[in-house]
């Protein structure tokens, strides 16, 4: 016999006793019911004649006996139907197949053993596990260049493949949740392959990143480090005093004073760890060094990206007197049939009043942004493009690229700040070969990111 069936006994014989104690008491009642009643009847009959002035006062007992039997009786039936009633339910619901519903989940409770988490555990831990993954994985590829300016490109290429294996795990755990996002069927085995995936980047990073320490040894002699570190700063230093942030678009504003606000905090760390290292603290000085590297890191981000957009917004001006030929020989296939109705003539209308609007603000003398004016050209004609003019594919991949490199950048800088969605979306715009549509998820991805940036606050 086997234990659970040894278990399973005495409940039965618990719920099989407790109904033959109501059945019991039921026929207690109807017994003691039975007996009373004939003795509640015998006052109806007359008094004889004579005997009324000596039995008036028994009579009266009686009388009283009578009334106070019946009152408890009637309760006596009344507690016994409802302990009954009460048995019968306790077997009901130890009998039930369905679990009964829940009020509210305790934080912390363990699932039973092969059931899921509740869904909404699993989203939040999805996510969290989306953010977690890849800020690791952007610090870790930070490290990378300090310590190929040291060991060289040779000896820091194990370390780059590592983190590519990490970003391919990632993105798959991007694009599944994604999928679940847009309304995968099995819920909860998507949000866990999410996890799963997390988990396995992460487990790459660590081993990589045990790896890359034992290389650098920062703990033990960090002089040639904090040396490549310095240079770096100094170059960078140089580099941002001689930027100029272009008033024609406003995605790199404010990031000058970032990146001044980052040197400064890498000046702080770099004279920690000087002091550290002087004091013979290592562990101090290993801190310290990592933490200024990461400060001069996300100011090359943020001068980069200015340097980045100037270029960008130049080439997006030479372009847009050819895309705008280019795009005139798209639509031209459509102008000379007769045959085009209903949503294409639509959408040929729609070109024509942005090409249109798009000549009359080139030629207007007033500023305007050269990457704003070409997104609007490829946006137009994206829908009718027969592949005719290259160069509106060019500028379509101008276009895409700079907005995912925006997007990227924000993230990195902000990245303590930003959650799963962004994160999400820029993983699918990297990833399409749609160029219009990947810029409209970059540009999306970057538009939450500043959301999650004003709700938490930024990192510094």
């Amino acid at each position: 016999m086997t234990p659970s069936l040894i278990r399973g006994r005495p409940r039965q014989g618990r719920s099989h006793m407790s109904a033959r104690v109501a059945h019991s008491l039921l026929g207690v009642v109807a017994g003691v019911m039975w007996l009373v009643l004939p003795w509640m009847t015998i006052n109806d009959d007359a008094p004889v004649a004579g005997a009324r002035t000596s039995a008036a006062a028994p009579a009266e007992d009686e009388s009283s006996g009578t009334d106070l039997v019946l009152p408890v009786a009637a309760l006596a039936v009344v507690l016994a139907l409802a302990a009954y009633g009460s048995v019968r339910r306790i077997r009901r619901t130890r009998s039930r197949t369905t679990p009964a519903a829940t009020g509210t989940t305790h934080v912390g409770a363990y699932p039973a053993p092969g059931s899921q988490p509740p869904l909404a555990d699993l989203d939040h831990r999805s996510r969290a596990a989306l953010a977690d993954a890849d800020n690791r994985l952007r610090a870790f590829r930070e490290e990378l260049p300090f310590a190929e300016a040291v060991f060289g490109p040779e000896s820091v290429s194990p370390f780059a493949t590592a983190a590519g294996a990490a970003e391919a795990e990632l993105s798959a755990a991007c694009a599944i949740r994604r999928r679940y996002e847009e309304g995968v069927p099995e819920e909860a085995a998507a949000l866990a392959g999410v996890v799963g995936r997390c988990e396995e980047a992460e487990r790459r990073l660590t081993t990589a990143g045990k790896s890359l320490r034992t290389l650098r040894a920062l703990d033990r002699d960090p002089a040639a480090a904090l040396a490549s570190a310095e240079a770096r700063f100094r170059e960078l230093t140089a580099r941002t005093a001689g930027a100029e942030v272009t008033p024609l678009d406003d995605s790199v504003t404010g990031y000058l004073e970032l990146a001044k606000d980052g040197l400064v905090t890498a000046t702080v760390h770099l004279n920690q760890t000087h002091q550290a290292t002087a004091s013979g603290r290592p562990d101090e000085a290993a801190h310290h060094l990592r933490a200024a590297e990461t400060a001069i890191s996300r100011a090359d981000v943020l001068v980069t990206a200015v340097a980045r957009l100037r270029s960008a917004l130049t080439e997006a001006a030479r372009l847009i007197p050819p895309a705008l030929t280019g795009a005139e020989a798209e639509l031209a296939p459509f102008r000379d049939s007769t045959a085009y109705e209903g949503e294409t003539y639509a959408r040929l209308l729609h070109a024509d009043a942005v090409l249109a609007a798009v000549r009359q603000e080139a030629t207007s003398g007033q500023p305007y942004s050269p990457l704003g004016v070409l997104r609007r050209i490829v946006q137009a004609t994206a829908p009718l493009a027969t592949g005719r003019s290259g160069v509106l594919a060019v500028a379509a991949l101008l276009v895409a690229r700079e907005s995912v490199a925006a997007a990227d950048d924000y993230v990195t800088v902000h990245r303590e700040a930003v959650g799963a969605a962004p994160r999400v979306l820029l993983s699918q715009a990297r990833l399409t070969d749609d160029l219009p549509r990947a810029d409209a998820l970059a540009r999306e991805a970057r538009d939450l990111a500043e959301q999650d940036v004003r709700l938490r606050g930024h990192p510094a």
